[in-house]
């Protein structure tokens, strides 16, 4: 099975937990846009939608949905989004696509998150991909500096920005043992905007696909 009809499956997996009256949170990326473009045959169910990018808020908005802010639904009951990264401890490295401060708002304000992805993305240890680093501009080149002395290879992104107005980093070379630690340590950096390790608030269910079927994993 090609990677994308993994994350096709995958993405229509997760469309089984909506429940009527849901208030739904929907992430960004790829297999993502497989889940909000199947979402218009589930409208009556859903009360409310809110989107942690702009990307995903204009691809929602041209199916035909209002967006909501976060302010005016309250308590998600159901967030869904992908991940770069996922292990077994249901942490995850996010953020390839830069939107990794509002995902891990969403993220926070959500009763359920199911992360939706291929086989190719579950690891034993997270930081083979390199992990994003939301940051503030002026404090780039320091926190890179904090970054080298952690043993880790910082590079910009060059010309990206976030939906914030803030630069990424992505950290290469890191060897993730401990995430909830790292993602502690990395938080207090002064100018660090949010760290693309959520491992405090990971995953409630990951839904797998790989040549054969959606495998479910559950905490």
């Amino acid at each position: 099975m090609h990677q994308s009809e993994k994350k096709r499956q995958a993405a229509l997996a997760a469309l089984e937990y909506i429940e009527d009256n849901t208030q739904l949170g929907v992430g960004t990326g790829s297999t993502v846009n497989y889940f909000i473009d199947a979402l218009p045959d589930y409208r009556s169910k859903i009360c409310s939608v809110a989107s942690s990018s702009e990307a995903s808020t204009k691809r929602l908005q041209k199916l035909g949905f209002e967006v909501s802010s976060l302010g005016d639904t309250g308590e998600l009951d159901l967030y869904v989004d992908g991940a770069d990264e996922a292990n077994k401890h249901f942490h995850l490295i996010k953020g390839g696509g830069g939107a990794l401060t509002r995902e891990k708002v969403v993220a926070a304000y959500s009763r359920k998150f199911i992360c939706i992805i291929d086989d190719t993305k579950l690891v034993g240890t997270l930081g083979a991909f390199p992990l994003p680093v939301e940051v503030i501009p002026m404090a780039r080149a320091y926190i890179a500096k904090k970054f080298i002395k952690l043993r880790g290879q910082p590079i910009y992104r060059e010309g990206f920005k976030t939906d914030n107005g803030n630069h990424i980093l992505d950290i290469y070379n890191l060897n993730i043992i401990n995430p909830v630690e790292m993602e502690d340590r990395i938080n207090r950096i002064p100018g660090v905007v949010t760290v693309g390790i959520f491992a405090h608030r990971g995953a409630d269910i990951i839904l797998m696909a790989d040549n054969k079927q959606v495998h479910t994993l559950r905490k």
